[in-house]
């Protein structure tokens, strides 16, 4: 199962709509979408608006890939389930949100290899034609040096 996830607060059309094109090529793979609709609907998955903490958690566990806007609670949560993670971050050219955090936070996450990004859909059809495997995973707790540097303060 492939589980994508927009976050719940604003519409991403640029990417749905790619997701959109791509999926029929996935071989009928089940597809998960909690995705705040905007001017464009999905023909070729069905979207769930939001989710309770509870079923999110449940998709993420269930998937075996993760395919995100670039949002960090997204991101923690992938990260920690050790799944493969692609994010498609928003950009503020096409007005999809206030500043560009989101691609700098992919870039800084892509250095280190913790994700795949995919910055628009040719990007993304490329990745999901490949056996992605988990580049990354986080622990349940903070590293020793946060909890000694926050300690010292």
């Amino acid at each position: 199962m492939i589980f994508i996830t927009v976050g719940t607060q604003e519409p991403f059309d640029r990417f749905v709509k790619a997701l959109d094109n791509i999926v029929p090529e996935l071989g009928g793979e089940e597809i998960v979408a909690q995705v705040v609709l905007g001017e464009y609907v999905p023909k070729n998955f069905k979207t769930f608006p939001t989710m309770s903490p509870k079923e999110f958690a449940s998709a993420v566990e269930n998937s075996r890939l993760i395919i995100a806007h670039c949002g960090m609670g997204t991101i923690i949560s992938a990260l920690q389930a050790g799944k493969p993670l692609i994010v498609f971050p928003r950009d503020i050219r096409y007005h999809e949100h206030r500043n560009d955090h989101q691609k700098a936070t992919a870039r800084n996450l892509q250095q280190r290899n913790w994700v795949y990004v995919a910055n628009d859909a040719d990007q993304l059809r490329s990745l999901l034609t490949k056996d992605l495997k988990p580049l990354h995973r986080l622990g349940s707790e903070a590293s020793p040096e946060l909890v000694n540097f926050v300690r010292d303060l």
